[in-house]
């Protein structure tokens, strides 16, 4: 206790470093005295627990708790937030346990601080992982309470401030972090203040250098930045004070990391950057930022194309304001924001704005939505994947919006920049992102990679019975559309797999003359236990993806003696194209029904379809135990990729009139290359969709009649072979029996 009394004596404030007597007067202005000693209490409580240990700036340890929850007191926050900060250490760095802070302080006090431990106690691969688990764990933990990030970014930013002891490596690892997760945050919350300082130290902690000469370059820049920040103001109070709206007018610089990031992004120096200067009207309605906006532009004309109106489409944190930028004295670019006083508190406090203010302004409740809405996405990321895929979703969904557009019952949906019309059929909902087969932009039919642009209009069309491509993965931008179609293939590759490993296993047991039914009980059991796998469709599973074959495991299942006494032949599996993600197609060689085909099992991707000429398997033909007999299905009903390469003479309107000769045989092209051998010869590329050989035989002919066409050959791996007049290379006639 003596220790603890002292704390007022050994933790003197500073600029970076808050003491005891400083906290409590900050949380004396508007808490009550009963709280207050609570608060005091917890101090003392927490330099108790972690008496001896130390800051490696060589400060008592509980100076940081201490000065984040000053961090927490500036915004007003209730006094069991402030002293989960005070305490967030005491469960990782002392042996206290949880109970015994909710026995002392309360269970709110104890989730809290529960939520923003790390997990150091339990084993993880790497230190990636196990940062990404405690990451994922603190934001779960945010879902229940929002206080608990609150408590996180405190504890982060003091750790900023203070950032000089550590050495510099971990010094660049702490401020990207800083960077990519804890500033971004801020903002989504709508902390604007927290996140400026917390880009600033980031960006000074991660590139001191860059920092310092850019902090050197602009107070040579600004030169007599005070009177000319003090005329601009003095010119827009004296217009404003005209037209008899009442306002206050503020200036304000642009923060080091915000111009360091746009002169990045446009690769631009410092002379070439706008926004430097910054001034902010504050009014009091809504209808009345309207009005000072025509003012303003009267009084320093606007540049074109930067105007944006987050009133009427506010940001996705609840940010509202009016922005403009605007030529100023001696032409020299100024970014206004206009604002209501609701406004600016929403934009200054953000969703610390709900404890802060107890105004139950409309404002806040839109905030409060808009953060819960997010939060609520969270918990649907984290229900699949990793923890690092988590986290990398994560960053991806917290950088600001850019894109609004509208369903086309005129609602406004928010997207980041890029995201494409995959990503707004799942922002509206995933079964819709599932099912989505064709959409409309501004009611023309588009492709669904499309990147959509502020302002549009878009209606997904859907069909029953649709399902994601995988291929969308590699456009879609938000994390909630690339999560909902891993999962969703995830559990469509399961389902397949255990179809595909059924088939398998009961072809496999065909060559010893008995069925998987004919196996007892007994013995299916003990080759599950064997094998380390709980239940039938595990090992079906297995054997579907390939990593565990099926005649091996037949062999283990069969009766004793049936090994040596079974005579029987296999039958081909039969191919019908329609197994799914579990039967690939070799893009090497395009193999086609009525092609004498290949296949083996590859571990992860199932079986995978080869032509029998294909040089690309010449290494598995060592390997029997991984063949696999197929065969094609008699009618099988879908349509496969096949590559034909087309020597032409150079004539204008070649390609138009090969493609035409294509379309014209009933198929598709994927995907066209040219690659000109000299002046008058080239080779066209054609990917197709065809049917079957038979198909693929009229398509070849059609093309060979043409004049300008000199030679039609088939790839085969890393070798053609010539495909004339319908013959194939084994010699049969692809047309028989076709009309």
């Amino acid at each position: 206790m003596d220790y603890a009394s002292s704390l007022l004596g050994l933790l003197p404030g500073g600029r970076r470093t808050p003491g005891l007597k400083e906290l409590l007067a900050a949380v004396g202005t508007y808490l009550p005295p009963e709280q207050v000693a609570r608060i005091r209490e917890a101090a003392e409580f927490g330099a108790s627990a972690h008496k001896g240990q130390k800051r490696l700036s060589g400060e008592p340890y509980i100076a940081h708790p201490v000065a984040a929850a000053s961090i927490l007191a500036d915004l007003h926050l209730d006094a069991d937030t402030i002293i989960a900060a005070i305490l967030h250490d005491v469960i990782e760095d002392t042996p206290t346990p949880k109970d015994q802070l909710a026995a002392r302080f309360g269970a709110d006090v104890a989730e809290l601080v529960d939520g923003v431990t790390k997990l150091d106690q339990i084993k993880f691969k790497s230190r990636e992982e196990a940062q990404a688990e405690s990451f994922r764990k603190m934001l779960l933990a945010m879902v229940r309470d929002l206080r608990v990030i609150l408590v996180k970014l405190a504890d982060r930013t003091h750790n900023m401030r203070t950032i000089e002891a550590m050495a510099p490596a971990r010094r660049r690892a702490i401020a990207r972090e800083t960077l990519e997760i804890y500033a971004p945050i801020a903002e989504r919350l709508g902390l604007y203040n927290m996140k400026l300082e917390l880009e600033d130290l980031g960006f000074q902690a991660l590139y001191p250098r860059r920092y310092l000469v850019l902090e050197r370059a602009l107070k040579k820049a600004r030169g007599n930045q005070k009177e000319f920040l003090k005329k601009i103001e003095q010119q827009l109070n004296a217009a404003l004070l005209k037209n008899s709206i009442p306002a206050r007018v503020e200036t304000r610089e642009k923060h080091l990391h915000s111009i360091y990031n746009k002169m990045r992004r446009k690769r631009s120096i410092l002379n070439e950057i706008v926004d430097v200067y910054g001034i902010r009207i504050i009014v009091d309605r809504p209808d009345t930022c309207y009005r000072a906006l025509g003012v303003v532009h009267a009084v320093f004309k606007p540049m074109p194309g930067r105007f944006k109106d987050y009133i009427a489409i506010p940001r996705v944190n609840g940010y509202q304001s009016l922005h403009t930028t605007l030529f100023g004295p001696n032409g020299v670019p100024i970014e206004a924001q206009i604002r209501t006083e609701d406004m600016h508190r929403v934009a200054e406090a953000g969703i610390a704005a709900h404890w802060k203010y107890k105004s139950g302004d409309a404002a806040d409740s839109m905030q409060q939505a808009r953060t819960r809405e997010w939060l609520s996405n969270l918990v649907e990321l984290q229900e699949d994947g990793s923890s690092e895929e988590f986290l990398e979703s994560v960053k991806v969904d917290l950088f600001p919006d850019k894109v609004y557009v509208f369903t086309p019952k005129g609602t406004i949906l928010r997207l980041p920049s890029g995201a494409t019309v995959v990503d707004f059929a799942y922002a509206v909902h995933t079964d819709i992102g599932n099912r989505c087969v064709a959409a409309k932009v501004d009611r023309r039919l588009t492709p669904l990679r499309t990147v959509l642009r502020n302002g549009q209009t878009v209606e997904i069309i859907t069909a029953k019975g649709a399902m994601p491509n995988p291929s969308w993965v590699n456009f879609v931008v938000t994390a909630k559309a690339r999560n909902a179609i891993r999962h969703y293939l995830k559990s469509l590759r399961r389902t397949e797999a255990i179809a595909l490993g059924q088939r398998l296993l009961n072809q496999a047991l065909g060559e010893f003359r008995v069925s998987l039914d004919d196996v007892s009980p007994e013995a299916q059991g003990a080759t599950l236990g064997e094998l380390g796998m709980k239940d039938l469709d595990e090992l079906y599973e297995r054997i579907g993806l390939g990593e565990r074959l099926a005649p091996l495991v037949a062999r283990r299942l069969v009766p004793a003696g049936s090994t040596e006494d079974g005579t029987g032949t296999p039958a081909p599996l039969a191919i019908a194209g329609t197994e799914g993600l579990l039967v690939t197609y070799a893009r090497c060689c395009f193999p086609i029904p009525y092609d004498p085909i290949f296949a083996f099992l590859s571990a992860g991707r199932g079986v995978v379809i080869h032509r029998e000429n294909c040089v690309n398997v010449e290494d598995y033909r060592k390997h029997p135990e991984k063949w696999l007999p197929v065969s094609w299905q008699a009618s099988p009903d879908r349509v496969f990729s096949s590559e034909i390469r087309v020597h032409v003479a150079n004539r204008t309107g070649v390609l138009a009139a090969v493609a035409a000769a294509i379309a014209s045989a009933e198929t598709n092209i994927d995907n066209i290359s040219i690659d000109e051998q000299d002046s008058d010869a080239s080779i066209l590329t054609f990917e197709l969709r065809v049917r079957d050989r038979k198909h693929l035989a009229r398509i070849v002919r059609v093309i060979r009649r043409m004049p300008d066409v000199t030679r039609v050959t088939r790839t085969i791996a890393a070798h053609a072979r010539d495909v004339r007049d319908g013959q194939e290379e084994d010699g049969r006639d692809e047309t028989e029996n076709n009309e």
